[in-house]
């Protein structure tokens, strides 16, 4: 008689069904685990048997074999100890075959029985949910599951109190959801000084979702305003919180199950590798560029970055979407983020002040900011310089409007979008736009065309550089409220294409 038991298999934000299913058989006595396990999933042999044993539950002298199907997919982590341990104890006649297989397990077990959290419990109890299933699961990971509320979800301390419920003895009650995070946003957009033309340019890309590129000397504020940014976006849907979190489910990041509706901020050193950015390595893991879904990007020292790293940013730019290929697998994340990058304008960082400035001025400039390539470049929607604030400036009081004033017009810039593209399921914002859906919303009067039209021969716009000054003016136009984009929106925009350390 064969006992089954359910578990899935991660394939990126993906988690695949798995039968775990559990033969005791006459012969030789073994414990054999099958169906393409890796070595985390075949130590798990030990860890149930010692934990059964510490349950005073014996194994027979006979052959215990154990099959993770499908058998042609890779089976990875030890979230697959407590399925083994169900299907085998469903075998052994201890627990009802009947019950087990209505519940999907995920757990690692400890040698004295106790469960132990484990990552991707979230996305778990989706797949779960999707099959009609309930998800059993460690105590630790029950309130990050209990998110999904068309899943029924137990939380057990140990698989003593697992055998205990499902026999009736001692039930487990369900599973309650963390706590939302209330957002933290302790810096505040009016205590920057200055830098006007740079806070504009932060709420157009905040109400649009435009990539962002500061260029400025060392200590004009770039990463100061960068750090503001999260105080003006708007928070996250319940749709896009629940996405998010089940990235960052597998990532484990996720505090005591708790969910934030705040959107993720993300700043990777300059000295991170490929796998780091766009994921990979062991496992495929997701890479900043999907832990910064539906939230932001913020590379500090952009051209300091190594270039295959950089150029590597240009699909996933373009596609919402990152694909990680290997030799054994092909797995894809989502990537939807808003990317602020910050750069000195060269190495020495004073190009513009001739008292500071190298003896390798101008060539000094063109050869740091000529680690960006032109295409690369292309993708920047708003390109802002940042000069530096002058002394006196630095003893004035607070000016300008709060993060709170800010944030309450990209907001509503967002619900104008929100409306407009109900019926597009792939657009939820102006930077999203294409086709002719773009060509509709993005229409500019007779004198904003001609504008246009100028600009676009003077500064001989690509196709993209042209589409994304009209983006970027429809977003304009959705802070002024204005149902049209006229001369002044499409003005600011393309001034906003063309700094004066833009490389050409």
């Amino acid at each position: 008689m064969v006992a089954r038991a359910y578990s899935v298999a991660f394939q990126g934000v993906e988690a695949r069904m798995v039968e775990v299913q559990c033969a005791v058989t006459p012969g030789m006595p073994a414990f054999s685990i099958v169906g393409l396990p890796d070595k985390a999933v075949s130590e798990a042999r030990d860890r149930v048997r010692t934990a059964l044993t510490s349950m005073a539950i014996a194994l027979p002298s006979k052959r215990i074999t154990v099959n993770l199907s499908p058998a042609n997919l890779p089976k990875e982590g030890s979230h697959f100890d407590l399925p083994i341990a169900l299907a085998l104890l469903a075998a052994l006649d201890i627990l009802p075959k009947d019950v087990v297989e209505t519940v999907v397990g995920l757990g690692e077990l400890s040698l004295d029985g106790s469960l132990v959290p484990v990552v991707g419990a979230l996305p778990a109890a989706v797949a779960a949910a999707e099959e009609g299933r309930g998800l059993l699961c460690p105590l630790g990971s029950g309130a990050e599951a209990a998110w999904v509320e068309s899943c029924q979800v137990i939380a057990a301390p140990s698989l003593g109190d697992v055998v205990r419920h499902y026999t009736g003895q001692v039930p487990l009650p369900h599973a309650k959801a963390g706590e939302v995070a209330a957002p933290n946003h302790t810096h505040d957009l009016q205590d920057v000084k200055g830098q006007e033309r740079a806070k504009r340019a932060l709420e157009i890309a905040a109400a649009g979702r435009h990539h962002l590129m500061m260029v400025g000397t060392p200590g004009s504020g770039k990463s100061m305003l960068a750090a503001r940014l999260p105080s003006i976006l708007p928070p996250l849907s319940a749709a896009e919180a629940l996405d998010t979190s089940m990235i960052h489910s597998l990532a484990g990041l996720l505090d005591e199950g708790g969910i934030s509706r705040s959107c993720p901020f993300r700043d990777p050193h300059h000295t991170a590798s490929m796998a780091a950015i766009i994921g990979g390595g062991r496992n495929a893991k997701p890479g900043e560029v999907s832990l910064a879904h539906n939230g932001v990007l913020f590379m500090d020292e952009f051209p300091e970055f190594a270039r295959n790293v950089l150029e590597t940013l240009r699909q996933p730019i373009e596609t919402g979407e990152v694909m990680i290929s290997r030799a054994n697998a092909h797995v894809k994340y989502p990537c939807r983020f808003m990317l602020v990058a910050a750069a000195n304008p060269c190495k020495c960082g004073y190009l513009p002040d001739p008292a500071r400035a190298c003896s390798r001025v101008p060539q000094c400039g063109e050869d740091y900011l000529g680690r960006i390539s032109g295409p690369l470049m292309d993708r920047f929607d708003l390109r802002v310089d940042v000069p530096p604030v002058s002394y006196s400036d630095l003893d004035l009081p607070s000016s300008g409007d709060t993060s709170q004033q800010v944030a309450a017009r990209v907001e509503q810039a967002r619900d104008i979008q929100k409306t407009r593209f109900a019926a597009e399921p792939n657009m939820l914002c102006n930077a999203d736009a294409e086709g002719d859906v773009l060509t509709e919303i993005t229409a500019p009067d007779t004198e904003g065309r001609e504008l246009l039209l100028r600009a676009a021969e003077r500064f001989s716009l690509s196709a993209r550089g042209y589409h994304r000054v009209l983006r970027v003016a429809r977003t304009i136009a959705d802070l002024d409220g204005s149902s049209q984009v006229r001369k002044p929106h499409i003005a600011e925009a393309v001034s906003f294409r063309l700094p004066s350390f833009a490389v050409a």
